[in-house]
């Protein structure tokens, strides 16, 4: 197993699963009109592509960072539609080879988009390749070697880098500083959430009403593609267990069977929180120990798990470790005897 591979896939897992597939295109907004939250991103965005298109330039490269799921890659598709332009996507695990980097590069329309998710995970020998495509719009390619090498640049048109990543800290230093345009997304509040459901039921012709759309939105984790997921779940419910109608009885019933909780939290939140509760007296414990005590990885635990815990106030990270809040205690019913202990032990 690759160190970045989620070991499961999971309900409220942030990550893209199979089934988002048939119906994530349609579901994609095409404007940034028609795109949800995240104002001041949009208002940022709708200035460069408005002015670009006056000067009939590319677009600025743009770099998204923020937890997954949010609309990073949405927003490039968007940016590539504002400008009229097309979109070539990949990804940086899949350029393997300086070749199919050039491959692509060498063969963009002007003011084209290429779009590279996990930009983080791009080799480095690739991204090497990159620098002067995005400072020069050539490549230099090197020929023979030894004392027969000689630098060929190759041009390239004028074209757009968007780069998404969940992790801006694992990329190099020259690279990010040769991005143009930074955006970074964040968790979506329940009522852009809602709005959101709301477009997606219509989409798919789901009948909801207000009471369900809230319980949808309040459990999705801050996370559209999230609330997405849960919609299409619950609407499966409805359809098999009730009259169609998504309300708060229904969405409550549909989520619980799949271990939603009313705050979002699923069987790994809980046996996250509940190890660091039972097995560590609340905390502070290292990230490493829960991931061998719940046989996990660390990272699928601090890229799927940890963020949302944190934005929650479950959970604390300190110097020592993770620690467990009196918000987690009270959520879990499990008696929080941190305090009264310490103070015993005094005396």
């Amino acid at each position: 197993m690759k160190k970045d591979e989620p070991v499961r896939e999971r309900l409220i897992g942030p990550e893209e699963q199979g089934e988002d597939e048939p119906c994530s295109e349609q579901l994609r907004p095409a404007t940034l009109a028609d795109f949800i939250d995240q104002e001041q991103v949009k208002e940022n965005l709708a200035i460069a592509i408005e002015a670009a298109r006056q000067r009939g330039e590319a677009l600025d490269h743009a770099l998204f960072y923020g937890p997954p799921g949010l609309g990073k890659t949405t927003l490039a598709h968007i940016i590539a539609a504002e400008m009229g332009a097309d979109i070539v996507s990949t990804s940086g695990p899949a350029l393997e080879r300086p070749g199919d980097l050039i491959g692509i590069l060498t063969n963009l329309e002007p003011r084209g988009v290429m779009f590279i998710d996990e930009i983080h995970r791009l080799p480095r020998v690739v991204e090497e390749f990159l620098y002067s495509a995005m400072e020069e719009f050539t490549v230099d390619f090197v020929q023979d070697k030894g004392p027969y090498a000689r630098s060929i640049k190759i041009p390239i048109q004028p074209c757009c880098i968007i780069g998404a990543t969940t992790r801006t800290g694992l990329i190099s230093a020259p690279l990010r500083e040769r991005f143009g345009i930074f955006h970074h997304l964040g968790f979506y509040p329940e009522q852009a959430l809602a709005a959101i459901v709301r477009r997606t039921a219509r989409i798919l012709g789901v009948a909801l009403n207000a009471e369900g759309t809230s319980e949808i939105a309040v459990r999705a984790r801050g996370t559209p593609r999230i609330a997405n997921r849960l919609l299409r779940r619950v609407r499966d419910y409805a359809q098999v267990r009730g009259d169609g109608l998504i309300d708060r009885q229904v969405a409550d019933q549909a989520l619980r069977k799949l271990g939603v909780d009313e705050c979002g939290l699923d069987n790994l939140d809980r046996k996250f929180l509940l190890t660091i509760i039972r097995n560590y007296g609340g905390g502070p414990v290292g990230m490493e120990a829960i991931a061998a005590t719940l046989n996990e990885q660390t990272d699928t635990l601090e890229d799927m798990v940890e963020p949302f815990l944190l934005k929650i106030g479950f959970l604390n990270r300190t110097p020592r470790g993770r620690q467990a809040t009196e918000t987690a205690y009270r959520h879990l019913g499990e008696d929080d005897q941190r305090h009264g202990d310490g103070q015993q032990a005094l005396f």
